[in-house]
């Protein structure tokens, strides 16, 4: 079996950092936990997929500006909606199954808020990815899959940094996934019960 990094091109899942080296990452296959306890350990974001890891690319400036303003206006909307929910920015992982865990670039959750040490969020209601050049199919296919596969997921946004335009994904009736482009006016986050305007994202 080729080592994730020494077989970038074939790779289904292709973020990676272009500085890592195929001895920088782990040459076994990890479990969840194995991964989590590996991960918080070490410098860089990194994902599990299948079991393998995979180091996550180096974000452009308009990647992160527009993950931030995600992040901000899914807390502002939480806020003003006075909801028992929480927005929380990268860095927080989500476990798909046994061996796959993502980091997604904005999320959010309801309930209770989780502990100081906590390292995933077990039920996301909200998971956003803003699309990259080297992340966008994957982001579209593999991951859109993926995520529904959390049972709480009801809503997955795929996220431009370039354009004014954001794909979202619902949960809908006997396992559908319906689809929406959105270019302006507000996206209608049911549950939890909050609408996000394309406005506090991409500005007027």
């Amino acid at each position: 079996m080729r080592h994730p990094v020494a077989n970038m091109a074939l790779s289904p899942w292709p973020r990676y950092h272009p500085a890592m080296s195929a001895a920088s990452l782990p040459h076994r296959r990890m479990d969840a936990e194995e991964f989590l306890a590996w991960a918080q350990t070490q410098p860089g974001r990194y994902e599990l997929a299948g079991g393998e890891v995979f180091a996550q690319a180096s974000e452009r400036a308009a990647h992160a500006k527009i993950k931030g303003r995600v992040y901000l206006a899914l807390h502002n909307a939480v806020a003003a909606n006075k909801l028992p929910c929480h927005a929380l920015p990268d860095g927080m992982a989500v476990r798909i199954d046994a061996d796959t865990v993502f980091e997604p670039d904005a999320q959010l959750y309801c309930g209770p808020e989780l502990a100081p040490d906590a390292l995933l969020v077990e039920s996301p209601i909200v998971v956003v990815e803003v699309l990259s050049p080297s992340t966008g199919k994957n982001d579209a296919l593999r991951k859109l899959s993926a995520y529904f596969r959390v049972a709480s997921v009801m809503h997955y946004l795929i996220v431009s940094p370039d354009e004014r335009l954001i794909f979202h994904h619902a949960r809908g009736e006997g396992g559908a996934i319906l689809t929406r482009v959105i270019r302006d006016g507000t996206i209608m986050l049911e549950p939890p019960g909050l609408g996000l305007s394309l406005e506090s994202i991409y500005g007027a």
